[in-house]
């Protein structure tokens, strides 16, 4: 004698399709809506390894929302492109050195 089944539970019948997955929830910063970059080529600002990251700095340096830009990917740890005209490894940097002000304040 099989199981008895838990009662409340869906069994999909196989003439059903399944649910689609359900899309992540992203909240959208609203200076997004006047970032410099969401007007040019995202490729600028996720270069290749070796690839020049000149252009999306430069477009960053005249961008109103640079600082806030660059708070997000530091709060965020995002760890690709070029966010309010730092690298990936301008930002680490930038990250360690205010941990350590931080460390010597607090001591």
């Amino acid at each position: 004698m099989p199981a008895p089944r838990p009662r409340n539970v869906r069994v999909q019948l196989p003439w059903e399709s399944p649910a689609p997955p359900a899309l992540p929830v992203v909240d959208v910063p609203a200076w997004t809506e006047r970032a410099l970059c969401a007007e040019t080529d995202p490729d600028a600002f996720f270069p290749e390894k070796g690839e020049s990251t000149r252009a999306a700095k430069r477009t960053c340096f005249v961008c109103e929302v640079r600082t806030e830009c660059l708070e997000y990917a530091l709060a965020h740890d995002e760890r690709f492109g070029v966010w309010g005209g730092l690298s990936e490894r301008e930002r680490r940097k930038m990250k360690r050195s205010r941990l350590t002000v931080s460390v010597r304040e607090a001591a």
